[in-house]
């Protein structure tokens, strides 16, 4: 149940902090209160299994996420690492309804205390975050192309070293290009008002995404970044030629 007075918030906070700050690095979270969250989870997922929309879950989503609010603000500050389904199902949740800043978040936590996901993912954290917020920028939900290539970068940085399927880093390096230069969903930008800078970090970026799979479509915008850079070489060398 959602705590709805002043008193039972901070009891619902009290028993939160207890439960993160006593629970085993590695083990599941014990205590009263997360069997509570557990069992609320369980209700919440049943909740969003008969909803057909995608759209109609989002908003669903975006309606009971305050209700974590106490779980995930004592974990993050008094957790130890301890197995937490709860928390990493709200990470996804997070992402689902684009609140990235906040799924960084978690997702920092998540990832260096080594959490797994529920088995009906399929997939390890790392995997995860590669597929779905380069996915999200790629589907054209960021609003702003800064905002998301400065989380994708912090993407890039929490899964560097971590082993995961080609594609979903190729995902990642993708978005990091399309973001270095602006380029959203399905519109088209300006090639010949790039940046030389810019140019050639899209380039680097697309580069690696199509070493690591053919598929990831890229190739043309690497011919378009290719014929930019040139331009812009041409321009240079006209300029000091007239110097």
């Amino acid at each position: 149940m959602k705590p709805t007075s002043p008193a039972q918030r901070h009891m619902a906070r009290v028993l939160a902090e207890k439960a993160a700050a006593t629970s085993i690095h590695g083990e599941p979270v014990q205590g009263s209160a997360y069997d509570l969250m557990c069992a609320k989870l369980i209700t919440d997922r049943q909740r969003l299994k008969q909803i057909q929309s995608i759209k109609k879950k989002i908003e669903v989503k975006r309606e009971i996420l305050p209700d974590y609010n106490e779980w995930v603000e004592s974990t993050l500050k008094y957790g130890k690492g301890a197995q937490d389904t709860v928390l990493v199902t709200v990470l996804v949740w997070y992402i689902d309804t684009g609140d990235y800043a906040r799924a960084l978040e978690v997702a920092h936590y998540c990832m260096f205390h080594n959490l797994s996901l529920p088995d009906q993912y399929n997939r390890n954290l790392a995997t995860m975050l590669l597929d779905e917020i380069p996915g999200e920028y790629l589907a054209g939900r960021f609003e702003n192309p800064a905002e998301a290539l400065a989380t994708l970068k912090a993407v890039q940085l929490m899964t560097v070293d971590e082993d995961v399927p080609d594609q979903a880093m190729a995902k990642l390096y993708k978005a990091l290009g399309y973001a270095q230069i602006g380029k959203i969903g399905n519109g088209d930008i300006e090639f010949d008002q790039l940046t030389e800078d810019d140019t050639s970090r899209a380039l680097e970026y697309l580069r690696k995404a199509l070493d690591l799979t053919d598929s990831i479509g890229v190739k043309k915008d690497i011919e378009r970044l290719e014929r930019r850079l040139k331009q812009l070489a041409d321009a240079k060398t006209q300029t000091q030629a007239q110097a």
